[in-house]
C-alpha cells in the first residue's frame, strides 16, 4: 500500500509538470485577489507592525515579496503576509471542515514564486493544489455523525494545522522538487503545523499570526526537504501520525486520497462578504432581511439567533465577552455584537472593517441592543451544518409580535455566489485607503491577468513597490 504522503507528493509533481486547466487558474486568481485585498486591508494594524519588526530583524536575503515590507526572506515574507490575510478575519472558508486555506498557501507560494521568478500559472497551479491538500486533510478529521471537525471539537485550529501541509506543497511545488522531496516536505511540515482557538473565547491576538506562521513553517520544511532532510513515509496516516495524533480514531483516510487529481475543491470554497467569524455572517444576513420590513432598533424588546449547537462556544461563550467586546477584533467573534452592528451599519455588502475597529466595539447604541440578544441552538440548523453555516433570528417586538427570518444558504458559497462586481467591490472597499479606484482597478487587472500568463510576479511586486 502506497503511503498517503507519497501519493499527494505523485500527485503534486504530475501537476507540477503538466499544469491545470484555465478554469481552475482563473478561479484560483479570484483567490489571489481575495487574499490581496484582505492583505493590503490589515497593513495599517498593530499586529501588522509586530509581524515585520520582528521578521525584518531576521538575517537572510531579502528576495520574496512581503506585502507593506517590499521584500524579507521567503520564510519571512510568508509569515508576514499570512499574518496580513488573516487577520481580519475576511479569508475564505472550506465547509464541512470549516478551515481558511487560502490565507496560509498563497502566503507561501507568492513569497517562493517572486523568489524563483515562477510563471503565474505555476504559482495559480500550485496554489490550487496546495489548497486541495489542505482540505482533504481537513476532510480527514471531519466526523459526520458528530456533524463537526474533530479538530475543532479538541480545539486545534485545523486552519493552521492542515494549512501548513498544503503550504509546503505548494512551496515544494514551485521549487521544483521532485516526488519524493515533495513528499519529504509534507512529512517536515507536520511536525511544524500548530494552532489552538482558546483565543476565539477569551481573547488575544495571537490567532491572526496562525496563518502566517503555517506558511513560514510550509516554506521552511520545504527549503529543509531541499537540502536533504526527510520526512517519515507514513506521517499522515501512521500510529504517531499527523491524524491520529489530532483527531486520534475520528479519522476518514479517504477522504484525502479519494478522486485526487481529478476532483477539486478550489470552485467551492466561500468567500467572506463581511470580515468576521463565518458563524455570524447568516444572523447579519438576517438582520438585513429584518430591516427591509421595516424593523428598527427601537421597536426590538429582545432577539433570539438560533444556530448550530457547535457554533456556541465561538460567538456565543462566554456571554460577558460577547455582549460586550473587549476589542474590535473580539467583536469579530460575537454574535450578539454583529447582529446588534448589522441594524445600524451598511457600506452596501453589509458590515465592513470599520464596524469592527475598537472604537465601534464601544458604540453604545451597539451595546444595548446587542444585550437583547440571546443565542441558542437551533435543530433546524444543526441539521444543515456544517456544510452551511446557517440562522435563524427571531425579533420580538415591544407590541408583542414576533419577526422570524431564516437564512440557510451563505451568501458568498457556490449556492449563493458573490458576482464578479460584488468581489471587486470587496476588493476596492478593503485597499480605499491606501489606494484610488483606478489604481484598485489595475491591480485587479494584474491579478486576474495571471491566469494567462499575461503579467508576471514582478508587475505585481513592482506596482505595490508604488502604491504602499
Amino acid at each position: 500500500m502506497v503511503a498517503i504522503a507519497h501519493l499527494l507528493g505523485n500527485a503534486a509533481f504530475e501537476v507540477t509538470y503538466k499544469g491545470l486547466s484555465e478554469e481552475l487558474r482563473r478561479e484560483s486568481s479570484r483567490r489571489v485577489l481575495d487574499f490581496m485585498g484582505n492583505s493590503l486591508a490589515a497593513t495599517e494594524l498593530p499586529i501588522a507592525e509586530i509581524i515585520k519588526n520582528v521578521v525584518t530583524a531576521w538575517a537572510g536575503p531579502a528576495d520574496s515579496f512581503a506585502i507593506g515590507a517590499g521584500k524579507l526572506p521567503s520564510s519571512s515574507a510568508a509569515l508576514l503576509n499570512g499574518t496580513l490575510a488573516h487577520s481580519l478575519d475576511f479569508d475564505d472558508t472550506h465547509l464541512p471542515s470549516v478551515l481558511h486555506p487560502s490565507a496560509s498557501v498563497v502566503s507561501a507560494a507568492l513569497a517562493v514564486g517572486s523568489k524563483l521568478n515562477s510563471k503565474p500559472t505555476d504559482v495559480l497551479d500550485a496554489i490550487t493544489f496546495g489548497i486541495e491538500v489542505t482540505c482533504r486533510l481537513g476532510m480527514a478529521g471531519f466526523d459526520r455523525e458528530l456533524g463537526n471537525s474533530v479538530f475543532f471539537e479538541r480545539g486545534f485550529h485545523a486552519t493552521s494545522i492542515c494549512g501548513t501541509l498544503g503550504s509546503a506543497t505548494a512551496a515544494a511545488m514551485l521549487m521544483k522538487l521532485s516526488s519524493d522531496q515533495i513528499s519529504s516536505a509534507i512529512g517536515i511540515a507536520a511536525s511544524m503545523g500548530a494552532g489552538l482557538l482558546e483565543a476565539n473565547r477569551t481573547g488575544g491576538t495571537v490567532k491572526r499570526t496562525h496563518c502566517g506562521w503555517a506558511a513560514h513553517g510550509g516554506v521552511v520544511a520545504a527549503e529543509l526537504a531541499q537540502a536533504g532532510l526527510t520526512g517519515p513515509p507514513t506521517v499522515v496516516e501512521g500510529r504517531f501520525g499527523f491524524m491520529q495524533a489530532y483527531c486520534g480514531d475520528q479519522v476518514n483516510l479517504n477522504a484525502i486520497t479519494e478522486n485526487l487529481g481529478l476532483s477539486w475543491v478550489l470552485p467551492d470554497l466561500f468567500f467572506k462578504p463581511y470580515p468576521c467569524n463565518h458563524f455570524t455572517h447568516a444572523g447579519i444576513d438576517a438582520v438585513r432581511l429584518l430591516r427591509t420590513k421595516g424593523i428598527t432598533p427601537d421597536q426590538i424588546e429582545s432577539l433570539e439567533l438560533g444556530v448550530p449547537t457547535p457554533v456556541l462556544r465561538t460567538i456565543a461563550e462566554p456571554r460577558e465577552s460577547k455582549i460586550k467586546p473587549e476589542s474590535g477584533y473580539h467583536a469579530a467573534f460575537s454574535g450578539p455584537y454583529t447582529v446588534a452592528a448589522a441594524f445600524y451599519r451598511d457600506n452596501g455588502l453589509g458590515l465592513f472593517h470599520e464596524d469592527f475597529d475598537d472604537e465601534a466595539a464601544k458604540d453604545p447604541e451597539i451595546l444595548a441592543l446587542a444585550a437583547k440578544v440571546t443565542v441558542a441552538s437551533s435543530a433546524e440548523c444543526e441539521a444543515i451544518y456544517p456544510y452551511q453555516l446557517p440562522a435563524v433570528l427571531t425579533a420580538h417586538l415591544k407590541d408583542g409580535s414576533s419577526v422570524t427570518e431564516k437564512v440557510l444558504v451563505n451568501r458568498g458559497g457556490p449556492q449563493n455566489p458573490l458576482s464578479n462586481a460584488e468581489l471587486a467591490l470587496k476588493f476596492e472597499s478593503n485597499v480605499r485607503s491606501i489606494m484610488t479606484p483606478e489604481k484598485a482597478q489595475k491591480l485587479s487587472e494584474i491579478i486576474f491577468g495571471f491566469a494567462t500568463d499575461q503579467y508576471s510576479l514582478d508587475d505585481l511586486t513592482d506596482l505595490l513597490d508604488v502604491l504602499i
